[in-house]
Parts: structure tokens; sequence; C-alpha cells
């Protein structure tokens, strides 16, 4: 599909037919108690251990067939694309994690409708939760068995396609969601765009950072997200297929939504807080909203009500100079290397572990390191973020 306005516009009317089909099954049959039985289920599979776990009886067969259609990731994946962006990961995983949290999570809270979304399914409540869900399914994804029958992320991503379209539901049931305005809740127009928010704008908030990525890991990156995409239910068709057509799509997705909500306010007001009790002490608690402040920009951050600190907003825009030492470092030295990226594992486990008030959600720290699989470090070649679209000057005079 060609990125413009119009087709963009069109996804707002589409949904996911196959989730759908087994949710609205299981609600018109009065079957609830099986969609409840299916979670618990995944959430089994998807353990350290508990994989493979044999499946409820009595299961309907709208059930088992929704199983088998998304059993396996497509056949058409490039598994040596998908392993370059498992490497990356290895390689940035402190930094991916800093980005969702600090510059991907922000952008989805400055989007009105997608907040009103969190808000009416309850996702206020639980911002601990939410965090570390997204945190653990990234990990899922970069596991080296994540695809493998018994992995943890296949049943994982075949748990949060079955939940949007759970909540699709369950908004129309209720009233509680504005069709005419905002189109079909989690549409595939807000499913790409999330998919650009935990793909490109991750890649452009690193760069921000002055993290050094090559074209290689941010082509590879991409790739894995657009698997990742169809697999949660994504139109292939539909979905930006480089990095160049992303970046149209994602600069015509945020400029058409995003603006000011209350709904916004407190969710970023949340993360704030959240982050804040994670950091030992009080001393360093303005890093994190100067940090937001830093990733979105002002006007954004005056949006989300973020908070500003006469010193910290002069101290974080200096942080890539430091991150951009400490890449030097790894691309001189494979002890740095090895060393940092066990730091930025254990970081990323601390996180975690934090999130869940030590209920650690089973991350995976990978036995071997980029050396041992001839992945080679970028050395002077460095991947820059596409140019602002040019598809949004006609939609700004348009509007």
């Amino acid at each position: 599909m060609a990125v413009t306005p119009e087709a963009i516009s069109a996804l707002r009317l589409r949904g996911d037919a196959l989730a759908d089909s087994v949710v609205e099954t299981l609600f018109a049959e009065d079957q609830m108690h099986h969609f409840n039985t299916l979670m618990r289920w995944f959430g089994l599979s998807g353990q350290s251990g508990q994989s493979g776990q044999p499946l409820p009886d009595d299961l309907p067969p709208v059930v088992h067939h929704y199983l088998r259609a998304t059993a396996s990731p497509p056949d058409w994946v490039d598994w040596d694309r998908m392993e370059r962006a498992r490497m990356f990961f290895i390689d940035n995983n402190v930094h991916v994690s800093t980005a969702l949290s600090f510059a991907s999570m922000p952008a989805c809270y400055m989007l009105p409708h997608i907040a009103r979304l969190l808000a009416a399914t309850h996702a206020l409540d639980h911002p601990s939760n939410r965090m570390a869900a997204t945190g653990q399914f990234t990990v899922y994804l970069m596991r080296p068995d994540a695809f493998e029958a018994g992995g943890a992320f296949v049943p994982a991503a075949q748990k949060v396609r079955l939940l949007h379209a759970s909540i699709r539901h369950l908004l129309r049931r209720e009233g509680a969601w504005d069709e005419t305005a905002w189109g079909v809740p989690i549409c595939q127009e807000d499913m790409i765009g999330g998919q650009m928010m935990f793909s490109i704008q991750v890649l452009d908030a690193m760069h921000r950072l002055g993290v050094h990525i090559t074209e290689e890991g941010a082509d590879a990156y991409y790739y894995a997200w657009q698997v990742v995409g169809v697999m949660l239910g994504i139109d292939r068709a539909a979905s930006p297929p480089d990095l160049a057509s992303a970046r149209d799509f994602s600069d015509l997705y945020m400029t058409k939504y995003m603006g000011p909500s209350p709904e916004g306010v407190a969710l970023t007001r949340q993360l704030v807080e959240l982050y804040e009790r994670v950091v030992p002490g009080t001393l360093l608690d303005p890093v994190v909203p100067a940090l937001i402040r830093y990733l979105v920009g002002d006007i954004a951050a005056d949006w989300l009500a973020v908070p500003r600190s006469t010193v910290f907003d002069r101290l974080v825009p200096a942080s890539p100079v430091l991150l951009g030492l400490l890449e030097d470092a790894k691309e001189r030295s494979p002890l740095a290397a090895a060393l940092l990226d066990r730091l930025g594992a254990l970081t990323t486990m601390f996180e975690l572990s934090s999130l869940t008030r030590g209920r650690i959600m089973h991350y995976a720290i990978p036995d071997h390191l980029k050396d041992e699989y001839g992945v080679t470090r970028p050395r002077g070649q460095r991947w820059t973020p596409p140019p602002a679209s040019p598809l949004l000057a006609p939609s700004r005079s348009a509007g």
C-alpha cells in the first residue's frame, strides 16, 4: 500500500477479522469462561519451564482454528534478518528499553484517542503491569528460541492479539467508544501506528541519545517489528515495507492526531512516578521527566505536563556525548563491549523485576555475545533517521 493520507484514513475502518471472529463467537455463545481459561493457558505457556502446556479440554472449534492459524510465524520471514535484529537488541537492550519507556510510551500518550482507550480499559490503574508487559514482550521476541515450538513469544503474540479483539468487542458492546469520531477500536491504522512507535520512533530516540546504529542494524530491527506486526494482526499489505515509508506513515499519523488530553497527562504522570520509584533515592528523580522532555520535545512535553527542571533539562541533552564515549569504547575493546553488554542485560532484568515488585518476569541473559556470532560492531558507518516526510506539507495545507 502506498502511504497517503487517504490510504491511512481507510485503515481506521478495519480491525482484525481472525481474532475478532474468535471473541465474537465466544461472547455470542456465552462461553466467556473459555476465554478466561485460554488467557490463563497463555500465561502458563509463556513461563520459563512451563512452555508446551497441554491445551485445556472442551475449547470451542473456533479457538482451535485460531491457535492453528497463528501457531507459526509467516512463511516469508527472512531468518538471517531476524537474527541480525536479535543481535542488535542484545547489543542495545538498555538503549531500546530507554527509548521504549521515555519516548515511545509518551508518544502513545500524546494521542488523545489512544490515551482515552487506555483509560477506558482501566490501564490507568496498573501502570507498572503495562510497562513490564511491554518490556517482557520485547525480551520474548529477542530470545534465541522465540519462534520455536515451546518458545514464549508465539503464545504471547497470540494472547495480545486476542486481548486486542476483546477490547474492540467490549468497547463496542458497552458504548464506551465513539466509532464515528475515532474509528474501530485498535484499528489497523492504530496498530500500524503502534508498530511505528516500537520501531522507527525507537531508532529515532536512540539516534537522539547518541547511540551508534548501523544501516544494517536499523533495517533488521525494523524488519523484526514488521514480522511482529503481522503476527499481531496487521495486514502486511498495509504495513510500510521499509524505513523510508515508515517515516512517511509515522509523520502523517502523529501529526494527524497528536495533542493534549487529560488522560495523556494522567498516564504521563504515572509513568514519571513509576520510574522515580524504580530509581533509588530522590536526588535523580528529575532525570526521568528531563529525559522524556528531551526525547519528545518541549511542545509535546508541555501537552503531557512533564515537569521542568532548571538543572536536568540542561544536563540531559549532554548525555549523547557520554553515550558516544561508551559506544566508542565498545568499538575499540572487546572486553569493554562484553562488560557493557552484560551490564545492559542486568539493567534490563533489574528494571523488569522492579516493575513487578520482585516477581521477575523470566528473562534469559544470552549465553553468547556478538563476537561469537561474527557480528561486527559499527565502525564509522552510521544510520541516520530518514528526513521528515514530504507528505506532511500537503496534509497540513489541506487541514
